[in-house]
């Protein structure tokens, strides 16, 4: 199909900063969709009609159009966090002809000599800071895109409760324009007023004697968590998360899930990974919901209420955990009949009940059984001695294709 959505980047410089393709598709529009901002920054003299999106915003308008040349004005580059990128969702590449115009990230790496290889981006924009939390570590260089003015400063303050209150900030505002400020700072002591929207946060971490590192491996210390004893400890996580073996863009149902720390490390294995928790207990669920912001996964969606009933409607995830309830009838032949073709499910038991479950359930449809048990040094009088844990029995099945 012939291109009939023309996407234009602009930048604060507006139009005289366009180069002679865009300036040429926008000279021959008849229609310019765009924001009020974007629109704004058009001459008088352009010919066609300027239509800016509805309010709360929506495609649908454009979509039915489809095939009707027409012109969409979009800030920076379309298909960074922008426009675009939504619209390439919707429609075949082949249906757009895109101009980009330099992003905000490019402008900035070039204002603070920043090699963008080896930047982070993050965009704040509508999303949870908490998201931040899994990207502070000592020595990154973060690129954020601010959602409004005041996120410089709630920036600042997440990173001195982090302990990384030495980072150095830079603020830049409206930046390729006529007014672009920069201000740079500690986040210790970021004292300016509150920012223009329009604005990004650059980020160097830097870690304070007490700042408080999250490792990318899985098996986050227990003190991290809060819970009430139903925890999936340090070891035996590390070990869960190892066979569940998370994949970029993966869903993982976290079944009877506690206070939530085998999906919220699924997460933080790929900022693209996906997990559901279902727990029917209130207070675990308001330590899930701890949790999942305190260690950088807001995104974790958390269902309440007690499997099997609970499992019904929920996306086909490509692995299961179940963390208790695997006695409850009816429990582990949903999931399994939930499972993705090729995807995985494994659970862990600790009474003789739930262990003679998984073996039952080996008979029937194969897996692996592994035995578990850990021990640790513990003063006895005068002496250390090894204090045993509960073993505890994993069973690992993969579901044929």
């Amino acid at each position: 199909m012939t291109a009939w959505l023309t996407l234009v980047g602009i930048g604060e410089e507006g139009y005289a900063g366009l180069g002679e393709p865009a300036r040429q598709a926008l000279r021959g529009a008849s229609c310019i969709i765009g924001g009020a901002r974007q629109l704004a920054l058009l001459p008088d003299e352009l010919p066609g009609q300027r239509e800016p999106w509805p309010s709360p915003f929506s495609l649908e308008p454009l979509l039915a159009r489809r095939g009707t040349p027409l012109c969409v004005l979009a800030s920076g580059d379309p298909m960074f966090f922008g426009v675009g990128a939504s619209l390439a969702r919707q429609l075949p590449v082949e249906e757009m002809h895109i101009l980009p115009a330099s992003s905000s990230v490019s402008l900035a790496a070039a204002r603070l000599g920043w090699a963008l290889q080896e930047v982070e981006v993050l965009s704040l924009v509508a999303r949870p800071l908490a998201a931040l939390q899994a990207r502070i570590f000592p020595g990154a260089r973060l690129l954020l895109l601010s959602n409004d003015g005041d996120s410089p400063a709630a920036v600042a303050e997440l990173l001195r409760q982090r302990g990384f209150g030495p980072s150095r900030l830079t603020l830049l505002e409206h930046l390729g324009g006529a007014t672009e400020r920069r201000l740079d700072g500690l986040a210790s002591d970021w004292h300016w007023p509150r920012a223009a929207d329009l604005n990004l946060l650059a980020v160097e971490c830097v870690a304070g004697a007490e700042a408080r590192c999250l490792a990318l491996t899985p098996g986050l210390a227990d003190s991290l968590y809060q819970h009430d004893g139903q925890l999936t400890k340090r070891d035996v996580r590390a070990i869960t998360l190892a066979r569940l073996a998370p994949l970029p863009g993966e869903l993982l149902w976290d079944v009877g899930a506690g206070c939530g720390s085998i999906g919220i490390e699924w997460m933080r294995a790929h900022p693209s990974c996906r997990a559901i928790a279902i727990e029917a207990d209130p207070g675990r669920q308001a330590h899930i919901q701890h949790n999942r912001d305190a260690l950088g996964v807001p995104a974790l969606q958390l269902v309440a209420g007690r499997a099997p009933e609970a499992l019904a409607g929920l996306p086909t995830p490509d692995a299961i955990f179940i963390g208790g309830g695997v006695t409850v009838p009816g429990v582990l032949e949903q999931c399994w009949a939930s499972l993705k073709p090729g995807g995985r499910l494994l659970t862990n038991a600790v009474t003789l009940q739930s262990e003679a479950t998984l073996v039952s359930w080996r008979e029937q449809h194969g897996g692996e059984l592994t035995r578990i048990a850990l021990a640790q040094a513990q003063p006895l009088g005068e002496f250390d001695t090894w204090r045993s844990a509960l073993p505890i029995t994993l069973l690992q099945v993969h579901k044929p294709l």
